[in-house]
C-alpha cells in the first residue's frame, strides 16, 4: 500500500543533515520512503493531509523507561529517608521477592510501551527499575515484552538487564553493594539466549542487545565476559556509567580505578558501547573541574553518550556540557529514562541547561538536540536508514500538531515547538511503514483501563518500599504528601 502524508512542515534530509520543507509531501510503500518533496504525481492508496503539523523522523529513545515510574517517588528524598529507597542488607540476604507476578509485569511493560508510542517515540532501548524485582530481568519477561512491543508496532532494541550485585543499606545506614555473582552469570546467559531468540524471530522490530545494569553492580569478571560476548556476537552494549559520585566512589573501592578506567580495563571500550548519562568525568565540578583527557578517551573509543537532560535535572545533575562534548567529538544521542517519555520537553530542558553550563545563549541550539534525537540515535544503533526522511530510508515518522493557540505565535517551527510544545502534541506515527498512532490513538489500547491498572500496580510498588527499608518505615513516612490531608471534621 502506497501512502502519502502532506504537511505544512516536514523535517526532510539533505546533504547529510536535516532541512525544513514547507508544504511538503512524504510518500512510502512497504516500509520504505519513496519520495520527500513537493508535487508528487504518482498514484497513492492512502492520501492524508495533516495540515498545520511538523513531520519529523521517528524519535529514538535509547534509555526509555519500560516500567511504572519511580522517579516520582525517589527524586524528592531528604537525607533521613534516602536510605529507605534501596534494599536493606536483611532484605537482600533472606527476604527478597518479586513484588509483581509475571502477568502484572507484562501489564507494566504494556503501560510503558503505550506511553512511548503516545509521545512520538518509534525506536527505543528499554530501562526498568530492579528495586521491585527479586533480582534483575528474566529471559521470559523480555520474550513477553518483545511480543507486546511487536503488537503495538514499535522498533525495539531489547535484552534482559543483568547484574552481579545490588545497592544496599547497611544496618549502620551506610551504602554499599551486595553481590550474588552466580545470579550475574545466569543473567548474562539469559541475555545471550535472548540474542538467539531475537535472531530467530527475524523481525526488524525486535533487535537483541546486551544491557548490563549499572557498572558498580557488575563484577570485573562479568564486565569482561560481556565485552567478549559483544565482540563475538557483534552486539551493542549499553551500560549505565559515569552518572554519579556514589558510583565513582564505589568503583574505586571495589576495583581501584575510575569507572572509565574499568570500562577500558575490561575491554568494554573496544565494543559498540552506549553509556547513559556520561556526566561524571574529569571535567565535572565534583571531580577535577577540568579536562584531563576523559573526553578524548571516550571520543577515541567511539562511545555514544545517551544524554537524558530531563532526568538528570530532576536528580540535581547536568552535563558539563552538551556543546563541549559535541566539540570534543563525542557521539551524542538522547534518552528519557523516566516519565513522561517526552523527548520534546527533554530537548528543551537540555538547550537551557547548556546555557547555564556554558554561560551563553547559543551554547546548544535546538537543531543540535533534534539531530541527537534522530541522527544521533540512528548512528548509535549503526543504522543509516533511521533518523532521516529521504528516499530509501525506513518509513519511521511522527507528526506533531502546531495549531494550538496555547503554543503561541510561531517563528521557526522547530525552535518554537521545542520551546512551547510537548510530545503530547503527537497525532500520527508510523514505524516501518505501519501506522502505530492515528489521530492520537493507538488501535486496540484502552487508555482508561490501562491507567486504572497501572495506578493499582504503582500503589502496590509504593507500599513495598517499607518492607525493604532498614528501619521498616511505611510508605507514607518514606513518601510524605506535599501538604497534610484536609481533615473534614476540623472546623
Amino acid at each position: 500500500m502506497r501512502t502519502r502524508w502532506r504537511a505544512r512542515h516536514i523535517l526532510a534530509h539533505r546533504d547529510g543533515g536535516h532541512a525544513l520543507l514547507r508544504d511538503g509531501e512524504i510518500v512510502w510503500e512497504a516500509g520504505t520512503v519513496l519520495y520527500v518533496g513537493t508535487g508528487y504525481d504518482g498514484p497513492v492508496d492512502v492520501d492524508l493531509d495533516l495540515g498545520e503539523t511538523l513531520v519529523t523522523p521517528g524519535l529514538i529513545d535509547l534509555d526509555a523507561l519500560t516500567d511504572i515510574d519511580h522517579l516520582v517517588l525517589d527524586s524528592w528524598a531528604p537525607p533521613e529517608t534516602d536510605s529507605g529507597l534501596v534494599w536493606s542488607r536483611e532484605y537482600f540476604t533472606g527476604r527478597r521477592r518479586d513484588v509483581f507476578t509475571p502477568a502484572e509485569r507484562a501489564a507494566v511493560r504494556e503501560y510503558a510501551l503505550v506511553q512511548l508510542a503516545l509521545h512520538g517515540i518509534t525506536t527505543y532501548m528499554p530501562i526498568a527499575s530492579e528495586v521491585h524485582s527479586a533480582w534483575a530481568e528474566p529471559y521470559e519477561e523480555l520474550v513477553t515484552m518483545a511480543e507486546t512491543s511487536r503488537r503495538i508496532g514499535l522498533r525495539g532494541y531489547l535484552g534482559p538487564a543483568y547484574r552481579s550485585g545490588v545497592h544496599v543499606t547497611q544496618p549502620d545506614g551506610s551504602r554499599g553493594v551486595a553481590f550474588d555473582e552466580e545470579r550475574g552469570r545466569a543473567g548474562l546467559r539469559d541475555a545471550v539466549r535472548f540474542l538467539d531468540h531475537a535472531a530467530a524471530l527475524d523481525d526488524p522490530l525486535v533487535n537483541g542487545v546486551l544491557l548490563p545494569c549499572r557498572i558498580e553492580t557488575l563484577t570485573e569478571e562479568l564486565l569482561r565476559e560481556t565485552a567478549a560476548t559483544a565482540r563475538r556476537r557483534d552486539a551493542l552494549v549499553r551500560i549505565h556509567c559515569l552518572q554519579g559520585m556514589r558510583e565513582r566512589d564505589l568503583v574505586r573501592q571495589l576495583h581501584g580505578t575510575t569507572p572509565l578506567g574499568l570500562l577500558e580495563r575490561t575491554g568494554l571500550l573496544d565494543t559498540r558501547l552506549l553509556v547513559p548519562h556520561g556526566i561524571v568525568i574529569d571535567r565535572h565540578p565534583d571531580v577535577h573541574g577540568e579536562d584531563r583527557g576523559d573526553l578524548a578517551r571516550l571520543a577515541a573509543a567511539g562511545v555514544f553518550v545517551i544524554h537524558c537532560p530531563q532526568t538528570s535535572l530532576r536528580y540535581g545533575q547536568m552535563l558539563h556540557s552538551f556543546g563541549t562534548y559535541r566539540r570534543a567529538g563525542i557521539n551524542l544521542c538522547l534518552g528519557t529514562d523516566s516519565f513522561p517519555p517526552d523527548l520534546i520537553r527533554g530537548m528543551d530542558l537540555g538547550v537551557h541547561l547548556a546555557k547555564v553550563a556554558d554561560g551563553r545563549a547559543d551554547a546548544a541550539p535546538a537543531e543540535h538536540y533534534v539531530e541527537a534525537a534522530t541522527l544521533g540515535g540512528a548512528a548509535a544503533l549503526g543504522r543509516t536508514d533511521l533518523g532521516r526522511l529521504e528516499a530509501g530510508a525506513q518509513a519511521d515518522l511522527v507528526a506533531f500538531r502546531l495549531d494550538d493557540l496555547r503554543d503561541g505565535v510561531q517563528d521557526d517551527p522547530v525552535r518554537t515547538f521545542l520551546l512551547n510544545g510537548t510530545a503530547r502534541q503527537a497525532t500520527h506515527s508510523v514505524v516501518a511503514g505501519r501506522p502505530v498512532m492515528t489521530d492520537g490513538r493507538l488501535p486496540g489500547v484502552d487508555p482508561a483501563g490501562l491507567r486504572r491498572r497501572a495506578q493499582g500496580l504503582f500503589d502496590r510498588m509504593r507500599e513495598a518500599y517499607g518492607e525493604r527499608d532498614t528501619l521498616r518505615r511505611p510508605a507514607d513516612v518514606l513518601f510524605p504528601p506535599t501538604f497534610p490531608p484536609f481533615d473534614r471534621t476540623d472546623r
